[in-house]
């Protein structure tokens, strides 16, 4: 073994679907890249966001807190004096940082647009990419409605959204998934020939919309419905973005000194699109697979996650393991990794090193969430859901929703009149937990602003 510190990168997709990977059950399209590194890494079935959607995943990602114990509970909004991540909150960039990592980050952040909220605030020594919540492929234009209590989107204001630390560039044109691929290259051969250890964050702006893709990826999808061709056609880009990145870390002679996660934000978007023609329509392009639900909701569809760990001759290879993990336990992890003693740090998630080498269990874990009014929790193999929220199209949801996913994996089934006592015992941790979250949160943050509040039941990201 190397006495060389590890390397770290992270990859995360945005809006992507469990079923949206080939290694995770797509059938109509593959993802060779992301197979290749599942195959040689850990693939985990029960991977799960924190909260289902954009702003408060990343930050529990990049904290290994729950969203409610780093600021950010809700959508940020996209203008520039947007506040976000407190400057109090710890980041796993700005730990590696101060153990003499290089720290980058390349794509999108949505953490946050004043100065202090930006990642080189929070520890990034470089960054590419924005700050909103998505720009457009090719112009890198920020469209965002100014919003109001009496009208959700009056106006629309286009921004341009594309940096390079604080400085403003311009690469009109540029098709944003393939500036990711060149950027990280150019960052890997430079860490490599100074002998610098790295973090890298790669976190992509595919799928989420706008829905572009290059003619090249669009032709090989052309006997796909629309939707789903230019879902593929994103995520295609995506994978060979992923393949030419980990091909590069080969040929500079550092995959086995790197460890490489890989997962999303939140589940499919089901949001409307406005198309060309002024119309409205809902969005079907991505699929959670097996899983009901969508981005927004706590049921599984909405926050279950494709989930991949990869570092040679240092975990299993080619496993698939169903302990119940979560985006979290990806700073811990990589803590963990660094030599850092992750007693001296306030997380919420878990080191998964001794996990992936079949060295330790999370069957009986408990996990929590809390997005809006829902709140669930998840403890073996029991699901519980309170206050749920889905589209119009899945019909009346109980207010109480009790699963046991080894036997109905789609949460089709309630069974919280026939299971008094679980209901009962989940219900309790469940309110217990979001009851000291709540009062964290008032006595730490206080109420959350107007601006937040609209953004937040509007889903503008």
């Amino acid at each position: 073994m190397s006495n060389k510190k590890p390397n770290f990168i992270v990859f995360l997709t945005d809006d992507q679907g469990y079923g949206d990977l080939s290694c995770m059950g797509a059938t109509d399209f593959k993802t060779p890249s992301l197979d290749k590194l599942a195959s040689e890494g850990v693939r985990f079935t029960d991977w799960y966001t924190n909260c289902p959607v954009c702003s408060p995943a990343r930050a529990a990602l990049l904290t290994g807190r729950y969203p409610g114990n780093t600021g950010i509970r809700g959508i940020l909004p996209g203008h520039r004096k947007a506040k976000g991540l407190p400057e109090s909150t710890p980041t796993l960039a700005k730990i590696l940082k101060s153990e003499g990592y290089n720290t980058a980050m390349v794509g999108k952040w949505h953490l946050g647009l004043e100065k202090k909220s930006r990642p080189n605030s929070h520890g990034f020594d470089d960054w590419f990419g924005f700050l909103a919540g998505n720009v457009d492929y090719y112009s890198h234009i920020y469209y965002y409605g100014a919003n109001t209590k009496d009208n959700i989107l009056p106006q629309v204001n286009p921004t341009h959204d594309l940096w390079e630390n604080e400085e403003e560039v311009w690469m009109d044109g540029d098709y944003f998934t393939e500036m990711i691929t060149d950027k990280c290259i150019e960052y890997l051969r430079k860490m490599t020939s100074e002998g610098k250890p790295f973090f890298l964050y790669v976190p992509f702006n595919a799928p989420h919309y706008p829905m572009h893709a290059p003619k090249k990826y669009m032709d090989r999808f052309s006997h796909l419905p629309w939707d789903r061709q230019v879902m593929a056609a994103m995520l295609s880009a995506m994978d060979d973005s992923v393949g030419n990145i980990m091909d590069e870390l080969k040929r500079l002679g550092v995959d086995e000194n790197t460890l490489t996660f890989f997962t999303s934000d939140n589940g499919p978007s089901r949001e409307t699109r406005n198309w060309l023609d002024s119309t409205l329509d809902p969005y079907y392009g991505g699929t959670a697979g097996k899983f009901k639900g969508h981005k927004g909701s706590l049921f599984e569809g909405g926050i279950r996650e494709p989930g991949i760990m990869h570092w040679p001759g240092k975990i299993q290879t080619g496993v698939v393991s169903s302990e119940p993990c979560a985006s979290m336990d990806i700073a811990p992890t990589i803590l963990d990794a660094a030599g850092v003693n992750l007693s001296d740090h306030y997380l919420d998630g878990k080191s998964l090193i001794k996990l992936a080498n079949g060295k330790d269990s999370n069957s009986d874990r408990v996990i929590f969430w809390e997005y809006l009014d829902q709140t669930a929790v998840r403890k073996g193999k029991w699901k519980l859901v309170l206050k749920g929220k889905l589209i119009e199209a899945y019909g009346p949801v109980p207010e109480v929703h009790l699963s046991n996913l080894e036997e109905d994996i789609s949460e089709s089934i309630n069974l919280a009149d026939k299971e008094p006592e679980i209901t009962k015992e989940l219900t309790k941790l469940a309110e217990d937990w979001r009851n000291k979250i709540e009062e964290k949160w008032i006595s730490e943050y206080g109420a959350p602003s107007e601006e937040q509040r609209l953004n937040t039941q509007m889903g503008i990201n």
